[in-house]
């Protein structure tokens, strides 16, 4: 299976700035879920504030180097729970600091910066993130044309997930992280 690099891709270290999140970046980062997800699946800002406020350190943002805009970004929660349901997307309280596992709620990049390798290069940063922080399992959902985009990033198609978030069908994806 062909997986992510393992080095920084260059091109996009020379174009964007990897970070984390800042208080700040609320209203920006809700503004791009709503650019890049439709209504029904998008987080709201209200919820964007919560996540950052209650687990700054599950989030990565790419931010352009010119503009100082925030081009992607990944965000999540740590559980002990092995599968993502619904609830996670709204209840920023099943957050566990200490849980082993993290639910992806958002891969997120602009549609001026897809396609150019910036969700993959995110993603690979997060992954190495998450294994320093003692994480062991990443799982995120996707719709079938995004399985072999994952897939392509280290992930396991695990098959029709549990959650129907924005009345969806969508497929649970996992990747081992292994130290």
């Amino acid at each position: 299976m062909e997986t992510l690099q393992k080095y920084p891709n260059q091109k996009l270290c020379e174009k964007f700035e990897f970070q984390n999140i800042a208080q700040e970046d609320i209203k920006e980062a809700a503004l791009l879920e709503q650019v890049c997800f439709p209504p029904n699946e998008a987080c709201t800002e209200e919820r964007m504030a919560q996540r950052i406020q209650k687990a700054p350190e599950l989030f990565l943002t790419a931010a352009h180097k010119g503009t100082g805009k925030i081009a992607g970004f990944i965000n999540g929660i740590s559980t002990e729970e092995c599968s993502l349901r619904d609830e996670f997307f709204t209840d920023i309280r099943l957050h566990n600091p200490e849980g082993r596992n993290v639910m992806i709620l958002g891969v997120a990049v602009h549609p001026e910066h897809q396609g150019q390798g910036l969700a993959g290069e995110l993603m690979r940063r997060y992954l190495s993130r998450m294994g320093e922080m003692g994480k062991r399992r990443i799982l995120l959902t996707c719709v079938s044309s995004k399985v072999k985009m994952y897939q392509k990033m280290g992930f396991y198609d695990q098959g029709r997930a549990d959650s129907l978030w924005g009345g969806h069908f969508w497929h649970e994806m996992s990747c081992e992280i292994f130290r």
